[in-house]
């Protein structure tokens, strides 16, 4: 929950705007303003205070213990120009905090914090558990020196420069392992989520049962608790008490898989017990192999003390690091129409794998250390490979492409490629189609298809045919890839085939460079649409027979009733 305090009418008037917008979010405190302070900071995860930085900071400084559990605190001033991200920046959230707040109220996110103001990664906002000498590694960070990376268990993270090929003695290093080890001096331990336990269980097991068998197994192992992804069995034990509250103590989820499933497991224990109680010669370790990786500890029984039988049993996994492949859309090319969420995963990227001038679009917004591998025009199955290959490796991998990734770009080579062995992520963005008919005004307001009308790819008579069928729907059609120098037929082609469906009166739009600085557009008719205007970098947006240009506008309405009370009124 997010507490939001003020203490003016124009400070109310922001605050109100943020809790209107975050309903579900946010709580507002009212009274005096000190003890609204103490009591969000007592009951809230985060505040935003309306408030002079000065009077927040001599409020806060008396509740601050540690930054690990302190809320984060933004400060926006009375004008709603800055979010100061002022407590808590990484441990609290603060920081991005303060970029939604600024997002929302149009205020200038203030970041402080050492590691975002130089674009690099702060070690404890890797979404991992980490331990040892978080401050130290980072100032080396920081300060340039060669930090060594020490891979035990592969995991996909962001860039991290400066990082050395071999570590010596005495230099700083970032350790990824899931062994149960103390840090050295001047080392950081990230704690990949790497260890599945599974869990076989008679009913009625005691919590305490399953608990001190996943520890005990763990311990004994020599492997680290923090590194424990989530629990696994059968989904007949989906809901037994013991193993869903031993999973919420050990701060992980329960994944069941159907015992059908289990059961084509190769296990090196396999009993008739639970073949006969849930239809699987194995739960325990089935369940923990079944998505792949090295099996740690072999299938073990819970030792009780009261002498009873063992009612639990479990079985410890690593399974394979998995890369991480975001395909990212990065719009029409206007920087204020590539998404917040884009963005994101570009800076989460370590390896970047695009066409060399849409890397030149966004390099500015790659992190420090982002290995680059870019080519151009024709390498998209290339590109692809590449990509998905470099996430096969344990990468966390951005793929990226104009407009909408999955839109004549470049998700779909990707995905071709890519098998269940790697995570793959999609990232929307604006389409060429989306931002032209923004631009000519709502030419896609009915029906509408697009259609390449390149032929590299596809046979021009499946195009042709395709072409037939949207006449003849009377869809609103967008022409992609409508004309080049080697390709100056298919576009008259393909209006005449329009054409003999439609008016010569039907307005077109021809958008050149939508939302870029040269862009072009014009609303003419299928009649008046001169092929010579049109290249690659342009859209071409034919209506149907209820589209109207509206004071220089193209307008296709929602329904056709009123195209009928048009056709009225002018009778």
């Amino acid at each position: 929950m997010i507490g939001l305090i003020s203490a003016t009418a124009a400070g109310a008037a922001a605050r109100d705007r943020l809790a209107a917008a975050w309903p579900d979010r946010t709580r507002v405190y009212d009274g005096p303003v000190g003890d609204a302070v103490r009591r969000a900071f007592a009951e809230c995860e985060q505040l935003v205070c309306f408030l002079a930085t000065g009077a927040v900071v001599r409020l806060v400084a008396p509740l601050l213990s540690d930054k690990a559990s302190d809320p984060g605190v933004v400060c926006v001033d009375e004008a709603g120009r800055f979010a100061v991200s002022l407590v808590g920046g990484h441990g609290g959230g603060a920081n991005e905090l303060a970029v939604s707040v600024g997002g929302l109220l149009g205020a200038e996110p203030v970041v402080t914090t050492a590691t975002d103001a130089v674009g690099i990664p702060g070690l404890d906002t890797l979404g991992l558990p980490v331990e040892g000498d978080v401050a130290g590694v980072t100032r080396a960070l920081l300060d340039g020196e060669p930090v060594a990376l020490d891979v035990e268990v592969a995991w996909p993270l962001p860039p991290l420069p400066f990082a050395a090929r071999v570590r010596t003695p005495g230099m700083p290093a970032v350790r990824l392992t899931d062994r149960a080890v103390e840090p050295a001096e001047g080392e950081v331990l990230v704690r990949p989520p790497s260890l599945v336990v599974g869990v076989g269980a008679s009913r009625g097991v005691p919590v305490d049962e399953v608990l001190d068998l996943v520890e005990g197994a763990l311990r004994d192992a020599g492997l680290s608790p923090r590194s424990l992804a989530e629990l696994a069995t059968v989904d007949a034990k989906r809901d037994e008490p013991g193993i869903v509250a031993a999973a919420a103590r050990l701060g992980v989820p329960v994944v069941t898989y159907p015992a059908e499933e289990l059961t084509k497991v190769e296990v090196p224990n396999p009993s008739d017990a639970p073949l006969a109680a849930v239809g699987t010669p194995s739960v325990a370790e089935a369940s923990a192999l079944v998505r792949g990786g090295e099996l740690l500890v072999a299938k073990r029984k819970s030792a009780r003390a009261d002498g009873h039988a063992s009612m639990a049993t479990c079985a410890v996994v690593r399974r394979p690091a998995r890369g991480r492949l975001a395909v990212v859309g990065l719009g029409p090319g206007a920087r204020d129409l590539l998404t917040p969420r884009a963005t994101a995963e570009l800076r989460r990227a370590a390896v970047l794998v695009g066409l060399d001038q849409y890397v030149d679009q966004i390099r500015d917004l790659l992190r420090p250390g982002t290995r680059i591998l870019e080519s151009g025009l024709g390498a998209e199955e290339e590109r692809a490979r590449t990509a998905v290959e470099e996430a096969r490796r344990g990468q966390a991998v951005a793929l990226i492409g104009s407009g909408d990734a999955g839109v004549y770009a470049m998700a779909s080579p990707a995905l071709a490629e890519a098998s269940d062995d790697i995570d793959v992520v999609g990232v929307p963005g604006v389409t060429a189609a989306l931002a032209a008919g923004a631009i000519l005004g709502a030419p896609l307001g009915h029906d509408h298809v697009s259609i390449s009308l390149s032929d590299l790819h596809t046979p021009w008579e499946v195009i042709e045919r395709r072409v037939r069928a949207a006449a003849e729907a009377d869809l609103v059609v967008t022409f992609y890839n409508p004309r080049s120098r080697g390709r100056d037929w298919q576009l008259p082609k393909a209006l005449s085939i329009l054409a003999g469906h439609r008016e010569p009166a039907t307005p077109v739009g021809v958008v050149r460079n939508a939302s870029r600085p040269d862009g072009t557009s014009r609303l003419t008719t299928l009649a008046g649409l001169d092929p010579a205007w049109v290249d690659m970098m342009t859209v071409v947006t034919v209506g149907n027979t209820a589209t109207r240009a509206i004071a220089g506008r193209m307008v296709t309405p929602r329904g056709y009733r009123w195209q009928e009370a048009a056709t009225e009124e002018v009778r």
